[in-house]
């Protein structure tokens, strides 16, 4: 693998996988609403990991893995701006109307109000 595509890679280590992580950032995190997103943070000593979660009320399964791409490459591109701390971004009714440029937007609008400052 090209030692560039490492630094915008998206791995295992920087997700949130068990629901144990999910519900600490939830019950402990910081709460950023947006039109279309909720974004939970919670500083942590050790990575930066996102977590994506996009329920079946916002579309059928095309949407939310549009959704969930979207929210991805939004992380991969700009990761070096984001704080250590653990994140979970929900998203909301409305946002399978998006493209990448109102997620990016809208997002880093978000994370600029939460505590990382995204370009």
């Amino acid at each position: 693998m090209h030692p560039n595509n490492t630094r915008n890679s998206f791995t295992k280590d920087e997700r949130l996988l068990k629901r144990s992580q999910f519900l600490h950032v939830s019950d402990a995190g910081k709460k950023i609403h947006t039109a279309h997103f909720i974004i939970l943070g919670l500083v942590s000593a050790d990575l930066t990991k996102i977590g994506i979660t996009v329920s079946r009320k916002v579309g059928n399964a095309v949407c939310r893995n549009r959704i969930r791409r979207l929210v991805r490459e939004f992380y991969r591109l700009n990761k070096q701006h984001f704080a250590v701390a653990y994140y979970n971004i929900i998203a909301k009714r409305g946002a399978e109307q998006l493209n990448y440029q109102q997620v990016c937007r809208e997002l880093a609008n978000a994370l600029e109000r939460l505590y990382i400052k995204p370009c």
